[in-house]
């Protein structure tokens, strides 16, 4: 932004998968003064762009958050790493790189429970208005937008035994899991282009950053919304040599700081529920007692096998390799430096008589406990294994008034008993997979859990104590058209003039599948949604100053 002033119009809070794509699409108008404020760094740093990267970035508090849940008892009382993306692109730098639209049901539900505009008839073409998919033109496939979304560079034969499998169990083979129909077995689509990391950040900044009316400021931690009279006016924040600066706006704060960050940014703002803002000395500016809950994400069980053939694991442990591998990416683009979390998906069903399929499969040449912290010593593959539909909710909280403190994340994993028969059927489903040819030749060891582990309640126990999450936090700023809603259909705050969300947070029940596509189109609704109210606003309303010290 080059005005003297530097007030915005829109000021938009978070720079990840949503946030990027609605600057992006707001400052299109060379009329609107965009100012874009991420806590994180550029996204200078190579292990960013190279795909198999999140290995070095996950859990790395130079671009992750690495909060850590509280103890869960539907987890045997653990408490389990929560990585999200502090850093120019979000979590979109720094995740699995699967592409996954969800469902088109998802997005009808959304409109049953009377919010308008979201049916998948109307969201559809905004996810294709998004992407490029790259093998080409399908049904409700977009083949011109920023977004690059390509096949898999990397094949490994002990996945496409997994497709066999299943196939040899009469699931179908479905080239397209984001087209009319999501039931079946294939391959993952990736964020990936031409071998390198296609972020949100790549896709919807990088090409608009010497655009006049837009200012992308990093390293500025927001500490609360600036509320006037019922009306926001801008943010407090947080500069990286410890000063705080007010960046106003003229027109309206867009917080897109994600499921956790958005919902305790309002909090320390005064909106949020009023008993738990005057527990921690924060004045109530508006009550909205369901910022913080209705939380939801997609727990994972991740089942390894070791294997009678090398897999990744091997490949990867010896110098040689390492050196091969660098040099084959380095050279073509091509390799296991290619991969992405998953290589081959599943949507399955987990019990006759669903509409949908209720369970997703992420399949691994490889195996890891986490994957910042390298892989197992041994030959193995991974089924990992999660409910699409959750209904246990969780809460974010206060953890203090201090903004710069963590909050308080409750998942509540497992509460109701479809959740726990789900994911206990999903389990049962992996190990029959792995025990049906071609599949069973090429395992030696049922590793985690292993085969004595049999019956219901030895199941459930170790999901219990070893499953974790998918990175997939949702709905702690819902959307709808009832009283106690965080946001209305439109994305504006209820009580509050002036002031949108738009990210994960507002979705009222999580996707049936991976979030970073959906937050995209969250972001594309947004501005949607925004330059409609534009066109037909009065004037902007007047501020005070632009970028000013706090005394």
């Amino acid at each position: 932004m080059t005005s003297a002033t530097g007030i915005a119009d829109y000021v938009v809070v978070g720079a990840g998968s949503a946030g990027c794509v609605a600057a992006n699409r707001l400052s299109a108008d060379p009329d609107v003064r965009v100012a874009l404020i991420e806590a994180g760094a550029r996204d200078r740093s190579p292990w960013i762009h190279i795909p198999v990267g999140y290995f070095r970035t996950m859990h790395n508090p130079g671009f992750d958050w690495c909060y850590m849940t509280q103890p869960d008892p539907g987890l045997n009382g653990r408490a389990i790493s929560w990585p999200r993306g502090k850093v120019l692109g979000g979590s979109s730098s720094l995740n699995g790189l699967l592409y996954v639209r969800g469902q088109r049901e998802d997005y009808d539900r959304w409109a049953q429970m009377g919010n308008a505009g979201w049916s998948w008839r109307e969201v559809g073409p905004l996810f294709a208005g998004l992407e490029t998919f790259q093998r080409g033109s399908g049904e409700g496939r977009g083949t011109s937008g920023p977004l690059q979304v390509s096949d898999p560079r990397l094949h490994r034969e002990i996945c496409e035994l997994w497709i066999k499998a299943a196939q040899a169990k009469g699931i179908p083979y479905n080239p397209d899991y984001n087209g009319p129909v999501q039931d079946g077995v294939g391959h993952f689509q990736l964020t990936v282009d031409k071998g390198r990391r296609c972020s949100a950040a790549v896709a919807f900044l990088k090409p608009i950053r010497d655009r006049r009316n837009l200012e992308i400021v990093t390293r500025a931690q927001v500490l609360r919304v600036i509320v006037q009279e019922g009306r926001a006016t801008g943010v407090e924040i947080r500069r990286s040599d410890g000063s705080r600066q007010l960046v106003q706006a003229r027109r309206e704060v867009i917080l897109c700081a994600g499921a956790i960050g958005s919902p305790q940014i309002l909090m320390l703002s005064g909106i949020g529920d009023a008993g738990h803002l005057r527990d921690h000395g924060i004045p109530v500016v508006h009550h909205a007692p369901e910022v913080g809950r209705n939380l939801q994400d997609h727990l994972q069980a991740r089942l390894v096998f070791k294997c009678r053939e090398a897999t990744l694991n091997d490949e990867v442990r010896s110098l040689f390799n390492k050196a091969r591998i660098g040099l084959e990416y380095a050279l073509f683009r091509t390799g296991p430096m290619t991969m992405a979390a998953s290589l081959v998906f599943g949507f399955l069903r987990s019990r006759p008589g669903l509409a949908t399929p209720d369970i997703q499969f992420h399949i691994q040449p490889w195996s890891a406990d986490s994957p910042g912290e390298g892989v197992h010593p041994f030959s193995a593959f991974t089924q990992s294994v999660c409910q699409l539909r959750p209904e246990s909710r969780g809460t974010i909280a206060l953890r203090s008034a201090d903004p710069l403190a963590a909050p308080i994340i409750e998942p509540n994993y497992l509460a109701t008993q479809t959740d726990r028969d789900t994911i206990v059927a999903g389990v049962e489903i992996a190990r029959e997979l792995a025990r049906t040819e071609p599949l069973r030749s090429a395992i030696s060891q049922e590793f985690r859990p292993t085969a004595d582990v049999q019956g219901y309640d030895e199941v459930l126990d170790w999901v219990r104590g070893n499953s974790t999450t998918i990175y997939h936090p949702t709905g702690t700023c819902r959307m709808g058209v009832d009283d106690h809603a965080v946001v209305d259909p439109r994305l504006r705050l209820r009580g509050v003039r002036g002031l949108r969300v738009a990210d994960c947070s507002i979705m009222p029940e999580i996707v049936s599948g991976n979030t970073n596509a959906p937050a995209m189109m969250i972001g594309a609704k947004l501005a949607q949604l925004v330059l409609e109210d534009l066109r037909a606003a009065s004037p902007p309303v007047a501020t005070a100053a632009g970028i000013d010290q706090v005394a």
